[in-house]
């Protein structure tokens, strides 16, 4: 559904511009709803049209919240989530808070992942091609098997 990057540009009041190629997708799946909320693994934020983030939350809901790391998962994911609405010129408002989590300014990288958006900030984005493309294999941690099975 959702592939490619786009360099984009954040105006003074936060918003950003939503490609056109993927404005009709979102207004006819989500009727221009999405959800942004924070990555748990790197300095970029994750935004879902409402209908895929619904599902998320479902997973999200079927986490113990008695088990430590279920529960930070949790907090961290559903703590950060922000509505956000596209508007008729396809603008997206990206809260301060996102924001700043992201190190978002000026120029920032919009990547398609399927049934979801990656935001980062150009910098950032340049760096993690680099991190990704010289780095080894990472090792697996010990995760719970609900984690394990929690498809972000």
């Amino acid at each position: 559904m959702f592939r490619g990057a786009t360099m984009l540009s954040l105006d003074n009041k936060g918003r950003l511009v939503i490609p056109v190629r993927y404005r009709d997708i979102l207004k006819e799946k989500s009727q221009s709803r999405m959800i942004c909320t924070i990555d748990l693994h790197q300095t970029c934020l994750l935004l879902y049209p409402f209908l895929e983030w619904e599902s998320i939350e479902k997973k999200l809901s079927d986490l113990s919240s008695m088990n430590p790391l279920e529960r930070r998962v949790q907090r961290l994911l559903l703590g950060h989530a922000s509505e956000c609405e596209m508007d008729k010129s396809g603008r997206l408002l990206i809260s301060a808070t996102l924001r700043q989590h992201a190190q978002l300014s000026k120029e920032v990288m919009l990547i398609g992942q399927l049934n979801k958006f990656e935001i980062w900030s150009g910098p950032n984005w340049q760096q993690q091609i680099k991190d990704d493309i010289t780095s080894k294999q990472p090792v697996q941690e010990s995760l719970s098997e609900r984690l394990k099975g929690l498809s972000l």
